[in-house]
């Protein structure tokens, strides 16, 4: 049996706004399985399982340059959001982002290999990342970035410093630039329903053939008739469908006008998106929680004193 750590228990609480008793209750079922707990609690409590999945669990910020037909999009992190408003951390991570689009590095090391002085400190980026560490008493590091450089046109979409949105397009800027905007907003996983990545299809299939399941057992239990195989699976695939449509870019309503889906806004504007690409600020990075664990058991002790 895996042990069930204070900090398993606030990761899988981060993700669902599950109790945190249900969120260990759930990580012992699941012997330590972070996303077989998470399936468990959206069949035990639906959608209210879902509310917190986009949370923030880490600082930064996520920036973008764009000339002509290149550009870049990057996340830089820090331990702190006082850090994040710090002119030398917001000087470097710009920086940063204008040098993936004037050199194309091809990895994180590279990245840092390229010149770069800034504070005084370099002669490359890592040297300055480095220096600043030092200056600023805060660690700070380059997470992840991509460079842009198809031949498409581009569009960006920052919404503050904590969500970023890059969409590779042909067509009406105005038009592509809405769409960066609506990737923010709802965060689409995928540009169409096919495009959907299968792991995510088979899961969302899993939980509700479960769910399923676990409303059949209740109705037996009170005596209730139970629906057939047939309209049970009809149920299943309508639901994944619905899935579907909710997590692929072209079948979501536009946040500028839900009469239409983005697809058909596309279409009006005479406009294709080719790919976007969205990065959220500490996106699967778990933050630290302040006496967590001691939250933890004052629950654990309150749950066996009304057992």
């Amino acid at each position: 049996m895996a042990a069930i750590t204070a900090s398993m228990v606030a990761e899988l609480r981060g993700k669902t706004d599950a109790p945190m008793m249900e969120c260990k209750r759930a990580l012992t079922e699941a012997e330590g399985d972070m996303v077989k707990a998470e399936e468990l609690l959206r069949v035990k409590l639906g959608s209210k399982a879902g509310k917190a999945a986009g949370r923030i669990t880490a600082e930064g910020v996520v920036t973008s340059y764009i000339d002509g037909n290149v550009g870049s999009l990057l996340e830089v992190n820090c331990e702190t959001d006082f850090v994040t408003k710090n002119d030398s951390f917001l000087a470097i991570a710009n920086a940063a982002a204008e040098l993936i689009a004037k050199n194309g590095p091809a990895d994180l090391a590279a990245l840092g290999a390229l010149p770069y002085t800034q504070d005084g400190f370099g002669p490359t980026l890592e040297d300055v990342r480095v220096g600043l560490i030092g200056k600023i008493g805060e660690n700070m590091s380059f997470r992840r970035f991509k460079y842009f450089a198809s031949g498409a046109k581009l569009a960006s979409y920052l919404h503050g410093t904590r969500i970023g949105v890059v969409v590779e397009f042909e067509g009406d800027e105005a038009a592509a630039k809405d769409v960066a905007m609506h990737v923010a907003a709802m965060k689409p996983v995928a540009l169409s329903s096919a495009d959907v990545p299968a792991e995510l299809v088979a899961r969302e299939r899993s939980v509700a053939a479960a769910k399923a399941a676990e409303d059949a057992a209740v109705a037996t239990a009170a005596g209730k008739s139970v629906q057939s195989d047939e309209i049970v699976t009809k149920r299943i695939e309508g639901g994944v469908q619905k899935f579907l449509k909710e997590v692929s870019l072209f079948n979501q309503s536009f946040v500028k006008n839900d009469k239409q889906t983005v697809e058909q806004m596309l279409k009006t504007a005479d406009t294709t998106v080719k790919a976007f690409t969205l990065y959220v600020v500490g996106e699967g990075i778990e933050k630290k929680v302040d006496d967590f664990a001691a939250e933890v058991a004052a629950q654990v002790a309150a749950a066996k004193q009304t057992s």
